[in-house]
């Protein structure tokens, strides 16, 4: 008899998607931790596989962002689809490779969601011969302590920790968003990033964010290099 887990497809409060977002990132920060106990230990590809699940459950957190502003029962179908997807929540992977040669602005990065993408695919392969062996190729075993090697793990690490990253999210904020960016969701660019301006800001005028302006920047002028990872490495 298969087990019947009761997977939910329909509306979240405001509330609700703040919490969710909210245990992802604390859940990916665990992951990470774990990734780390292994990484120091030398077990490189069991901390790469970690580090891959971290990156795919700070996946979830835009996901269920486009969840808030589904406006009916098929884009809602969708979202939940994607949220239980690895590859589409392992879509931001490649940045620290796109940053390294010169992306910098929003539109550098656009790659990164196009569906035809093969990296979330890769992702997931990689993941998969980190933790089992498999015949390959031309009847090649796969050897995961011959596959992953420290460097890669490393990167892995470096990209799961930016993504995990982030702030408690309020159920404020989740209203703020779905007032601001709903009308002009899956419109054209100008419409949503001007919506996404106007988001930040008012997030910033309720006491909500630290500071106002860097989304902007990050679509008109380019991003600062991000902060290296903790720990050893």
């Amino acid at each position: 008899m298969k087990p019947n887990l009761g997977q939910y497809f329909g509306a979240l409060s405001s509330a609700k998607i703040a919490e969710g977002m909210n245990v992802a990132q604390k859940n990916a920060q665990r992951l990470l931790d774990d990734a780390r106990l292994l990484f120091d230990n030398g077990r490189y590809p069991s901390a790469a596989a970690w580090a891959i699940l971290s990156i795919e459950e700070s996946g979830k957190r835009p996901i269920l962002r486009e969840l808030a502003l589904a406006h009916n029962e098929k884009e809602l179908r969708e979202a939940w689809r994607s949220y239980r997807s690895h590859t589409k929540k392992s879509a931001l992977w490649p940045m620290l490779e796109m940053f390294s040669k010169g992306a910098r602005r929003a539109d550098d990065f656009g790659g990164l969601f196009d569906p035809n993408a093969e990296h979330p695919y890769i992702l997931d392969q990689l993941k998969q011969v980190g933790i089992y062996t498999d015949c390959l190729g031309k009847a090649h075993w796969s050897v995961p302590e011959q596959v992953i090697e420290r460097d890669l793990a490393t990167m892995l690490l470096k990209t799961a920790e930016i993504l995990a990253h982030g702030r408690e999210i309020q159920a404020e904020e989740i209203d703020l968003w779905i007032q601001h960016m709903q009308p002009s969701w899956k419109s054209s660019k100008e419409s949503m990033e001007k919506a996404l301006f106007e988001w930040e800001k008012a997030l910033r005028s309720r006491g909500l964010a630290e500071s106002s302006g860097r989304l902007e920047q990050f679509f008109k002028e380019g991003i600062t290099p991000p902060p290296g990872p903790k720990g050893k490495q």
